[in-house]
């Protein structure tokens, strides 16, 4: 059997060269000009990022094992799932600030560089202590339980940017205009530049992923805690947020029990962590848990919609 390949330091350039490549091309010549992005474009784009995904996971078995790949997929399907609940956060800020459905894919743009570069300062910094300190698991598992049964058991919160308090800091001191100017962030307006609410929702978008990533990135260490495989599982599945955001956006309302489902997964993720010491859960278990607990609550949701819209229909008039 041929012995695994070592990462090195230009495997991360190379992987952080490409992405870098892709978004440049997305900006500079699918998304030259602002424009509505259409569900069926959104979903080939989704379709696409998820076939990467499998593609690098597949490239990831000759050079890292198959034990390895199932660690990506695994950590993939975990951020990808969490990453759902931030797509509904995304719809009801720019519903806040009433950014046109032509502006919103730059704005996503920015937003998803901006939670690359603060994701992989996260990654770091967790990889740095899990390595150094091994009761960080229990702190990150405990937290991770706690979470996911407010989450489960707690009230729907609603996105308040008038109290965010980074978001205010700008407000007070930066001038910002209510009138949009186009695609810009930034604007002048009698001889002083300002910023428009395009700046105001890019501030809450990277505000509100900073708050996702505290229960995201902890929860992938219960999977694996090498470094290169947290950061390219976190990267493909920020990549398709966008799409997802473009897919999903128009039927929040369709998906109810989604919260429920991803709180359950925190709540394993947590005991899982909280139990390593003692036990180890199987990767593919795992995998399994997320897919079917993930599953099982869109299509609940999707089963109690169409329920609930046919007895509308049957009621009376």
């Amino acid at each position: 059997m041929l012995g695994l390949v070592e990462i090195q330091w230009w495997h991360w350039v190379s992987f952080i060269a490409l992405v870098l490549l892709f978004l440049a091309a997305d900006l500079g010549f699918f998304h030259r000009e602002a424009r509505e992005v259409t569900i069926k474009e959104a979903l080939v784009w989704t379709l696409f990022f998820v076939a990467c995904a499998l593609a690098f996971a597949a490239m990831l078995v000759p050079l890292r094992g198959k034990h390895e790949a199932l660690e990506f997929l695994t950590g993939y399907v975990i951020e990808l799932s969490l990453s759902m609940d931030n797509v509904f956060v995304i719809a009801l800020i720019f519903d806040y600030f009433r950014i046109p459905r032509r502006f919103q894919h730059r704005v996503l743009f920015w937003g998803i560089l901006g939670a690359l570069l603060m994701r992989g300062l996260m990654i770091w910094l967790g990889t740095q202590l899990v390595a150094s300190y091994e009761w960080v698991f229990f702190i990150f598992g405990a937290f991770l339980l706690i979470t996911g049964i407010r989450m489960f058991f707690g009230a729907e919160e609603e996105v308040k940017p008038e109290e965010n308090l980074i978001l205010r800091a700008v407000r007070k001191f930066f001038p910002v205009t209510a009138r949009f100017h186009g695609e810009h962030f930034v604007a002048i307006e009698q001889g002083r530049k300002m910023l428009t609410p395009l700046a105001l929702a890019l501030v809450m978008v990277e505000t509100t992923d900073l708050v996702f990533a505290m229960d995201s990135i902890p929860a992938i260490f219960a999977v694996t805690t090498k470094d290169f495989i947290v950061f390219t599982s976190n990267v493909f599945a920020i990549l398709g947020l966008r799409s997802l955001y473009f897919l999903l956006a128009g039927a929040v309302a369709c998906f109810s029990y989604l919260k429920y489902g991803l709180a359950v997964v925190l709540v394993y993720v947590g005991i899982k962590m909280l139990l390593q010491e003692w036990y180890k859960i199987p990767t593919h278990w795992s995998l399994a848990v997320v897919i079917l607990v993930i599953g099982g609550s869109i299509l609940l949701s999707i089963l109690t919609g169409k329920k609930g819209k046919a007895a509308e229909g049957d009621t009376p008039q």
